[in-house]
Parts: structure tokens; C-alpha cells; sequence
């Protein structure tokens, strides 16, 4: 490799290093000079600086220009127009979440929950930015393990243990699942880059184990995005982990999850044109991809409407967005990728608002997130009512808010993308079961807002950092419903700037 290959990458991942720098002194600070200091006082000044290494981070990254497609970095890592603007979203969200771990975590362990959170947010930037099957895998483990911990980090509850157990052994078939489907695909073409792996699918000479590899990859994905029926995990993590950890894990994980898949199938096994690319044509993945869409928006909704746990209930809508994100995929074109990625944004801030509600609840309320818990919200604290609404109704697909567009614009895109009839029969299914979900979202605003007070409840005090971040989410989850032409419009400079 040449040096300026070298000095091109470093100049890519600043962002990254500076957010592993920011961890490695988060760590540093806690165990070196904070050691005798008061929890409340080393949250304060620990939060504060993860906060500013986001921050730079995310100045970094969106000062730094994408690079065309022809221009990839060497090592595997390149940050092109898609890359470049899914870093700036988990940024946003990884800030969020440390805003709201300094208001709602309940460890005495600092440092290292801080200094975890960075660390998995450096391996979800990576994620995105690798152009080779064996550095998406690395950077796959970095980001995954540090979850895993996090799940479990609050040792001495056993939801969050058993919360961690099921994700890492989940996590870890769906880690062999990937790595075997790599080891397959290296077989058939003789190699690990995605656009070389595409040049050999245009020459035409592969074979069968090109098809299982591709097809073991995909269901690795489908459980980093939660798609039924590789969704099993979910509930209990969305239960049982700390609530920041569960926010990173609805929100930034599942952000990068899907720009992954993009990534892969678009750029590296892109189908055909025409009818051909729904079977066995140039690469045959979209019927694959459409039954894990089918499945996802089938049970995720209708699992939803028996909950009685709002955790388990927002697991299960997450199984739900993911059918519906998947529908962007299946579109194979630049205004379905847009949509896909409008819709997977404004949902992510919506997920962190509604966690950070949770959070509430479960902190200054009865110790748990059953619906009854949410009785008399409204009258507790209005303000958190009326963002817990925004987030619902925009889940629920409710205009103006940005959830209505981002479904609105999905369908549209399926509708026009000239795919086979069976798409449409998909959208059909999408709308129908969006008016299902309406539903059980209404089941926790009645209670937030009609049923009274139980008798005996806590007040419910609502921390700065937790009050600026449900604001926050909820002005944005406003704002880009009312003028989604500036997410819009940024994502499809992005895809000018080589997205793909």
C-alpha cells in the first residue's frame, strides 16, 4: 500500500480516533483521579467529557468530506457519501445516550460503562465504513461484544444477567452464521472486497456456495436489525438491559444494521434488473429479503398488541420497523435506499425518547415498566406525557409527525420502484398492519393520560440531561416531520458524493 493511502486513512477515521481517545481518557480520568470522588460528582464530570469527545467527533465528521466512490482507502475502510452521513446519526444518537446514562444510570461503575458505550459507537462507525468482509466482521465483534456488556452491566439484577446471556449466545450464532457466509463467499470468488466480489457476479461464474454464503450473511444482519424471525433476542434485552444501554441498542445499532445492509447487497451482490433478480438471476437475495419482511411486519405487530410491558412492547415495534425498513431494500433504487435510511433515522430518535421516558418511570416511579406503571403520566409531569406522544404517534405513523413521512415515503418508493407485482401486495400488508399498530401504541397513551394517579406513587423527578434529551428528540421528531427535505436532501447529496 502506498503512504498516501495511509495518510487517506487516517484522515477518514479521525472521527473514530477521536472517539477512542475521548474513551481511553474517560477510563483514564475515572480510575487515575476520581477514584475518592462522589458517584453523582464523577457521572457530572465523566458524562461531560464523553460528551465533548462526541461532540468533536461529530464536528470532525461533518466537517470531513465524503470521498467519491472510485477513491475507497485501502485496509478495507472507506468513508464515502453513505458512510460520512451514517456516522453523523450515530454520533447524534451515542450523545443522546450518554446525556441520558448521566440522568438514569444506576451503576457506580462510571468509567467503564462510559467508556464502553464510546467504544461500541467507535465499532459502529467502522461498521459502516468497511469495504471488506473480514474488517465488516472485526468491526462486527468490536461493536457487538461491547453491547453485550452493556446488557449486562448492572450485575446485580437479574433481568440485565439473563438480558446479556441471551444476546451474547444469540449474538455469537449469529456471528458464525456471518463468519461462515463469509468463508463460503471467499470459496466461490476468491476474495473479501465487496466491489470485487460484485465484478466476479458480473462475469457470471460462480457457484452454489455463493448463494449460501450470501444468504448466511444476511441472516447475520437480520439479527443486528432485529427482522423475524432472528428477532428472538429483542424482548428480553429491550427488558432487562440498563435503559441506556437498551437505547443504543433500539436506536444507533439498528441505524447502522441497515446502512450495513445496503452496503452489502447493493454493493456487493446487487440483483438484476427486471423479474430476474427475484430468483435465482445475478445474486437472488430479494426473496430471501422479503420473507424476513413479511415475517417481521406480521409478528412484530401482532406480538405488540398482548404486551403488557411498555419494554417489550417497544421490542416488538422495533421487530415491526424493521419490516418496514426492509421494504427500502427491496426497492433496489436511490429513492427507496433515501427513504429507508429517512425512516431508520427518525425512528432511532424516537426510540431514545422513548427509552429515556422508560427511564423515567422505572427510576422515580414504581421500579418497572408495565403499562399500568404509565397510569396518570400526563398529570405527574406533562412535559414527559407529551413527548412520550410525539414518539408513540410517530412510531405509529401519525402526521405531521417525521414517522408518517418516513412510512409514507418508503411505500411510495416501493410503489414506483417498477419491481414485480409481489411488491405491492408487501406495501399492502405494510399499511394494513401500520393501522394495527396504531392500536397498542393508544394503549399506553390511555393510560398516560386517561387513567388517574395510583395512589401511593412518587413523584417524579425529571434530571436536566434526561428533560434536554426528550426535548431534543422530540423537536427533531417534529421538525423533520414538518420539513423532511433537510434530512432528505443531505441523504441524496450523500449518495451524489459516491453512497454507493
Amino acid at each position: 500500500m502506498k503512504e498516501l493511502d495511509y495518510v487517506q486513512l487516517l484522515r477518514t477515521a479521525i472521527p473514530e480516533i477521536v472517539l477512542l481517545g475521548t474513551a481511553l481518557v474517560v477510563l483514564l480520568a475515572d480510575q487515575a483521579a476520581l477514584r475518592g470522588v462522589s458517584v453523582q460528582i464523577r457521572w457530572r464530570l465523566l458524562g461531560l467529557m464523553a460528551g465533548t469527545g462526541t461532540l468533536a467527533a461529530l464536528v470532525m465528521a461533518l466537517l470531513g468530506q465524503p470521498v467519491h466512490a472510485e477513491s475507497w482507502v485501502g485496509a478495507g475502510f472507506a468513508v464515502d457519501g453513505l458512510a460520512w452521513w451514517v456516522r453523523a446519526v450515530v454520533l447524534i444518537l451515542s450523545g443522546l445516550t450518554v446525556a441520558l446514562s448521566v440522568g438514569c444510570a444506576r451503576t457506580r461503575h462510571v468509567g467503564e460503562y462510559l467508556g464502553l458505550l464510546l467504544f461500541g459507537t467507535v465499532g459502529l462507525m467502522v461498521l459502516v465504513s468497511a469495504s471488506d468482509f473480514l474488517v465488516l466482521f472485526i468491526a462486527l465483534e468490536l461493536s457487538s461484544v461491547t453491547l453485550y456488556v452493556l446488557a449486562a452491566f448492572e450485575k446485580d439484577r437479574a433481568p440485565a444477567l439473563e438480558a446479556g446471556l441471551k444476546y451474547f449466545l444469540l449474538g455469537s450464532v449469529s456471528a458464525a452464521f456471518m463468519l461462515y457466509g463469509i468463508s463460503l463467499v471467499y470459496g466461490s470468488v476468491g476474495t473479501t472486497r465487496l466491489q470485487e466480489v460484485s465484478a466476479m457476479l458480473g462475469q457470471g461464474s460462480v457457484g452454489p456456495g455463493l448463494w449460501a454464503g450470501m444468504a448466511l450473511m444476511i441472516a447475520g444482519l437480520a439479527f443486528k436489525v432485529a427482522a423475524a424471525p432472528f428477532h428472538l433476542w429483542a424482548p428480553d434485552v429491550y427488558e432487562g438491559a440498563p435503559t441506556p444501554s437498551a437505547a443504543l441498542i433500539a436506536s444507533g445499532s439498528k441505524v447502522i444494521a441497515f446502512a450495513v445492509l445496503i452496503r452489502l447487497l447493493m454493493t456487493g451482490f446487487p440483483n438484476g434488473a427486471g423479474s430476474a433478480g427475484w430468483g435465482m438471476g445475478r445474486a437472488g437475495w430479494s426473496t430471501l429479503v422479503m420473507g424476513l419482511t413479511l415475517a417481521s411486519l406480521v409478528w412484530g405487530n401482532l406480538a405488540a398488541l398482548v404486551q403488557g410491558n411498555v419494554r417489550r412492547l417497544l421490542a416488538y415495534s422495533a421487530v415491526a420497523h424493521a419490516g418496514y425498513g426492509l421494504l427500502g431494500l427491496l426497492t433496489q433504487d436511490q429513492a427507496g435506499l433515501t427513504a429507508l435510511l429517512y425512516f431508520v433515522a427518525t425512528y432511532a430518535l424516537s426510540a431514545v425518547g422513548a427509552f429515556g421516558v422508560v427511564a423515567l418511570v422505572e427510576n422515580f416511579g414504581m421500579g418497572s415498566a408495565r403499562m399500568v406503571d404509565f397510569a396518570g403520566l400526563g398529570q405527574r409531569s406533562r412535559s414527559v406525557a407529551i413527548c412520550l406522544t410525539v414518539f408513540l404517534l410517530s412510531q405509529a405513523g401519525i402526521p405531521p409527525l417525521a414517522g408518517f413521512f418516513g412510512k409514507f415515503y418508503l411505500f411510495l418508493a416501493a410503489l414506483g420502484s417498477g419491481q414485480p407485482l409481489a411488491l405491492l401486495w408487501m406495501v399492502v400488508i405494510a399499511v394494513a398492519l401500520s393501522t394495527v399498530s396504531l392500536y397498542y401504541y393508544l394503549r399506553v397513551l390511555k393510560e398516560v393520560w386517561v387513567r388517574p394517579v395510583p395512589t401511593g406513587q412518587p413523584e417524579l423527578r425529571v434530571p436536566w440531561e434526561v428533560q434536554t434529551v426528550l426535548w431534543l428528540s422530540t423537536a427533531a421528531v417534529v421538525l423533520l416531520g414538518l420539513y423532511p427535505s433537510w434530512i432528505l436532501r443531505s441523504l441524496e447529496a450523500a449518495f451524489g458524493a459516491g453512497g454507493l
